[in-house]
């Protein structure tokens, strides 16, 4: 036999033998899972926020279906992007997975240096909810419907609105709007929801985008008035508050989100255990009650169904981030 067509036969014969023992190697792990250590839940954000939040809320249901510790590990910084590189260059094992917020969809435009490549290094496994932003403004405003907020944004000298950042969710929504429906709405940034709710309170600017969990207490107390909502359906929270959607704007849809990952190379049966495990807690009256108290819906979706919405999302705002010429804080 010629030495290259024997050379040839070696190589696809170690080919061949790679690949059945990473197939067997990936069966054995699924098979083997979750039993062999500890499950890490990373939450992007540092403690208290809605991230960690939800990461708590999921840790002990999720303990008692799967029958293993889970632990939940804070690591936030850069809008959730080094908790999440850290989950991207974790081993693919299907013990390490990221709690996510909303900016994860956004960080890929707003960020030019992530170190980690969103779609092809990371797995979604689970969506776990979606929420709405309030449009609010003092008591005492001018505002008292959305639609005083469209006929002063189509004035010359329009209306400000604060949100938690430049590059925040908030902002982007307000931006989408403003910029399809040639609205003059000029956005003031501020670092984080206290600050934000301590001038709208005051009425130092005179409307707020926030999540229903910063916005709420302040409306429940008067102080606030909320306008809209930015999701397509009214916010089990506040179901008086009508839509941007059903004022006029036909199609609008801007949720907040929360979601799990894990690392691209966690095999697909890991993956979906994981998924049916969360699912599994998300139908739980209790849980479901404890994330409506954060102002999130649950999702039950499959893994597919959540990486198609993640991908939408990372289309949308990329759009608009570049349309806009927004530049992170």
């Amino acid at each position: 036999m010629p030495l290259t067509s024997l050379s040839r036969r070696l190589a696809v014969a170690a080919t061949l033998a790679t690949t059945l023992t990473l197939g067997w190697s990936a069966s054995a792990l699924a098979q083997a899972w979750p039993r062999a250590q500890p499950i890490k839940l990373v939450a992007v954000f540092p403690p208290g926020g809605s991230v960690d939040q939800v990461a708590r809320i999921l840790q002990g249901p999720l303990q008692q279906q799967l029958g293993q510790t889970v632990v939940v590990e804070n690591k936030g910084g850069a809008s959730g992007s080094i908790g999440t590189a850290a989950v991207a260059a974790a081993p693919a094992d299907g013990y390490t997975f990221a709690v996510v917020f909303d900016t994860h969809g956004v960080n890929p435009s707003l960020i030019p240096s992530l170190p980690f490549d969103t779609r092809r290094d990371l797995a979604p496994v689970a969506l776990v909810g979606t929420g709405a932003m309030v449009l609010a403004t003092q008591a005492d405003s001018p505002y008292k419907t959305f639609a005083d907020v469209v006929a002063a944004g189509r004035t010359a000298k329009g209306v400000s609105y604060g949100s938690i950042g430049s590059g925040s969710l908030g902002h982007l929504a307000v931006a989408l709007l403003a910029r399809g429906n040639k609205l003059n709405l000029v956005h003031v940034p501020y670092r984080g929801g206290g600050p934000l709710m301590n001038d709208a309170l005051a009425g130092h600017v005179p409307l707020s985008i926030g999540s229903v969990f910063l916005t709420k207490p302040h409306l429940d107390s008067k102080r606030l008035r909320a306008l809209a909502v930015t999701t397509s359906r009214r916010s089990g929270n506040l179901p008086d508050v009508p839509t941007v959607a059903e004022s006029g704007f036909a199609g609008f849809d801007a949720p907040a989100w929360w979601a799990v990952l894990a690392p691209a190379k966690t095999p697909p049966e890991v993956v979906r255990q994981m998924n049916a495990a969360i699912n599994a807690v998300l139908k739980s009256p209790e849980v479901a009650a404890k994330l409506a108290g954060q102002g999130i819906d649950v999702r039950t979706d499959s893994p597919e169904a959540a990486r198609a919405f993640i991908d939408a999302q990372i289309d949308t705002w990329a759009k608009v981030v570049k349309d806009n010429d927004i530049k992170a804080d």
